[in-house]
């Protein structure tokens, strides 16, 4: 056990009292069930706090400072949360968490949804990746669907080929299955008719909302701006900036880790700095 100085991305102990519980039943069920092998020696805090370094400052895993755990014990971790829908969990719970202290209703029934796409790093596989012909883009498309509030209810990522329609549809399935109150959808025109045709399958209503035409230049389209200003959210984590990942389920799972970050910060009334801020003085923590 050796003190360092933290680092702005560190977890406050008010934002690890929160996903403390979870990682902690996490790990002592797999110890349990003898799935680890041998007795864990890295501290859950401190591998989430790497974890986190990574999400926020875009490097790459051996690039970690020596000061945290090792990048493969580090990278395991973040697979393993991954793979076993850990960062889905604790989305879920304080989601609903931040909605209840907004006097919101625990589980949602409006949302919407928009897509992003991205350009993607080298060492990302060609067959994970595709062209966006109408942005001239190379890379992903990541789709997200929001509540009211811009917090992330589901999330894909797909190549850039993929259209809005496919991403549209397995946003709505994703979302259904963990809301099923949700009843209602807004969407951009990019999400057409099979999107609405799917989501009445399922009960939500789906409304396109479109641009003013006569408005020139930007303008704040109604409901749209929610969910984009979620992705503005998203954005203030470098490694999201371009998509790094080899494999789109963890390019997911990055998104997913940027809005606990966010959602963990909103319950305890810290803020995000962003990279134009000078970092705020930290306390040194017994890791």
């Amino acid at each position: 056990m050796t003190a360092r100085r933290a680092y702005p991305s560190d977890l406050s102990d008010a934002r690890w009292a929160l996903i403390a519980p979870r990682l902690t039943a996490w790990r002592r069920a797999r110890t349990d069930a003898g799935v680890s092998g041998r007795t864990p020696t890295h501290d859950l805090r401190e591998i989430f706090n790497a974890i986190l370094y990574v999400n926020r400052t875009g490097i790459a895993w051996r690039y970690l400072p020596h000061d945290f755990p090792p990048h493969p014990t580090a990278y395991g971790y973040f697979a393993a949360w991954s793979k076993e829908g850990i960062f889905i969990e604790l989305n879920y719970q304080l989601t609903g968490l931040v909605r209840d202290h907004h006097g919101r209703t625990i589980t949602p029934t409006a949302s919407i949804m928009d897509s992003q796409s991205v350009k993607t790093s080298t060492n990302v596989p060609l067959s994970t990746q595709g062209t966006d012909a109408g942005k001239k883009i190379v890379g992903r498309k990541r789709g997200i669907i929001t509540d009211t509030l811009g917090l992330l209810l589901a999330v894909i990522v797909t190549a850039a080929s993929a259209s809005d329609n496919t991403i549209g549809m397995n946003l709505l399935d994703q979302a259904t299955t963990t809301y099923p109150t949700l009843t209602k959808t807004w969407a951009d025109a990019g999400f057409k008719n099979r999107v609405v045709e799917h989501g009445a399958a399922l009960g939500v209503d789906v409304e396109i909302v479109t641009k003013d035409p006569q408005v020139k230049g930007f303008s704040v389209v109604q409901r749209r701006w929610v969910v984009e200003r979620t992705i503005g959210w998203l954005m203030h984590h470098r490694r999201l900036v371009r998509d790094y990942e080899t494999r789109p389920d963890n390019s997911a799972s990055m998104i997913t880790l940027a809005m606990i970050d966010n959602l963990a910060k909103r319950l305890t009334t810290e803020t995000t700095p962003t990279w134009r801020e000078p970092p705020q003085p930290q306390h040194t923590q017994n890791t």
